[in-house]
């Protein structure tokens, strides 16, 4: 990807674990649409899912993303835990979202255990993922669940 394209990310939310000392775990989310105009629709889902963020057990911080000329948008995500994300996975507000856009593009996603929280540090390698600049961790791409 061209050094010149940036992708754009919402402001920090901290979540009601915002202080946790470590270690998190961060989890990557990249949606890419079939067509440009499914993007907004995507995005607008994200940004609902977000709502919620504040009061979810286990949520130390996020960011949505978006890269519209690539069609593509997506999440990083800051956990206490595994078993924090999957509760979130498996919402019911979640599931519905993936199912309404599972067949809108492809989705991929990586997860891995940072020492403690440091945002600027977390964000600069998902970026490093997001474009390009570092391959993603194989087996990246997921089929949505909830089929």
């Amino acid at each position: 990807m061209p050094s010149w394209i940036r992708i754009m990310r919402s402001p920090w939310q901290a979540g009601p674990e915002a202080h946790a000392p470590g270690p998190v775990l961060v989890s990557v989310t990249e949606f890419t649409a079939h067509r440009h105009s499914q993007t907004l629709p995507i995005a607008l889902s994200g940004l609902r899912l977000r709502g919620s963020w504040p009061k979810l057990p286990g949520a130390v911080g996020m960011w949505l993303w978006a890269d519209p000329l690539r069609k593509r948008s997506g999440s990083v995500s800051v956990w206490t835990g595994e078993r924090s994300l999957y509760a979130f996975v498996a919402r019911p507000d979640h599931l519905r979202t993936v199912r309404a856009h599972r067949d809108r593009g492809t989705m991929r996603a990586t997860a891995w255990t940072a020492d403690r929280l440091a945002p600027d540090a977390l964000w600069a390698a998902a970026s490093a993922l997001l474009t390009g600049s570092s391959p993603w961790p194989e087996p990246a791409v997921h089929t949505p669940e909830g089929k």
